[in-house]
């Protein structure tokens, strides 16, 4: 089953809705507007690792401030296609056969991350994997340094973890 995610923003606010359960289902969150345009830092890090076709991912979103943010939307593209059927964690959604969404909560200013594990099937074995990893959605927050919130990783099938 495919679920879907659409995010819908104004001035004044952003309305997630979503198919299925986990993300969003229709949550109205209040951007802020009339104190000006919110400044946060939204940054992803962790590992991957991949071996006889097994891909273990560790997502961690976070935000180095200086503004809470009601939540951040991350997109995980893989260059192998992924196995139909997995169960993701319940704020991720599929969005192909070689892209995840997930869905990180209210990020407090250097507050704690939001931590994603997804244990996923590739179809076949490959050698290598790469993933690319970005902020697709951050409530419309000026983000200053949007280098910490995109990364490319070559995930050879050694087993070892590759850490962005």
């Amino acid at each position: 089953m495919r679920k879907a995610m659409l995010v819908v923003s104004t001035a004044a606010t952003a309305v997630v809705l979503s198919a299925g359960s986990g993300v969003g289902s229709g949550v109205r969150v209040d951007l802020g507007s009339e104190r000006g345009p919110v400044e946060a830092d939204v940054a992803h890090h962790g590992h991957v690792s991949l071996w006889g076709g097994r891909l273990a991912v560790r997502l961690s979103t976070g935000n180095h401030g200086p503004s809470d943010l009601a939540g951040a939307t991350a997109r995980l593209g893989f260059s192998a296609p992924l196995a139909v059927g997995q169960k993701l964690p319940d704020a991720c959604l599929w969005g192909g056969n070689q892209v995840v969404y997930c869905q990180a909560g209210a990020l407090r200013a250097d507050g704690r991350d939001s931590e994603f594990l997804l244990d996923l099937r590739t179809i076949g074995d490959p050698a290598e994997v790469s993933v690319d990893i970005a902020t697709v959605w951050n409530g419309g927050a000026d983000d200053r340094n949007p280098d910490n919130d995109k990364h490319h990783v070559l995930v050879p099938a050694t087993g070892d973890l590759y850490v962005y």
